[in-house]
């Protein structure tokens, strides 16, 4: 779990991308696994988009592979209504941008990649500090000592025997 200042710092440059290229409908940055990391995606659920790309990733991946091109950078899906593309973002995570039929395609790979750059340095750095953080202990809850109560024992005298009987 990022802490909450790392959270905002990558909500807040999906925000400025948003800003930069008007022509973007959505933004989300997601682990390679499809977890939410931080979305700016109005009117899309943020849950689905990150599993959806993290499936089409996988294919990415390994056609990058199988090609012989090197490891993943970048995936373009143009649909009927707009596009959306997909970057690297640091050794863990991806940028997924949803954008408008009519942007500037060479202004989206542009931004997509400075922002997937910097989406990946902060979600580095914050994966590094917590590497070097002590893992953090769960207090033990220390149990509650009951005392039983004890019961008297017999003594040989009062407890009857077989031949006694």
């Amino acid at each position: 779990m990022l802490p909450e200042s790392d959270l905002a710092a990558v909500l807040d440059e999906l925000r400025r991308l948003r800003t930069r290229v008007p022509q973007l409908t959505g933004a989300l940055a997601a682990g390679v696994d499809g977890l939410v990391v931080a979305h700016d995606t109005p009117g899309v659920d943020p849950d689905g988009l990150a599993a959806l790309t993290a499936a089409s990733l996988g294919v990415a991946v390994r056609l990058a592979d199988a090609t012989g091109n090197g490891g993943f950078r970048e995936l373009l899906v143009r649909g009927e209504r707009g596009y959306v593309a997909t970057y690297a973002a640091g050794r863990t995570a991806v940028l997924t941008l949803l954008a408008q039929d009519r942007v500037n395609v060479g202004r989206l790979h542009l931004e997509g990649r400075r922002a997937g750059a910097r989406v990946g340095e902060l979600l580095d750095a914050a994966e590094a500090e917590a590497r070097r953080r002590p893992p953090e202990r769960p207090a033990r809850p220390t149990p509650a000592r009951t005392r039983a109560t004890r019961t008297a024992r017999a003594t040989a005298t009062e407890t009857p025997t077989a031949t006694e009987s």
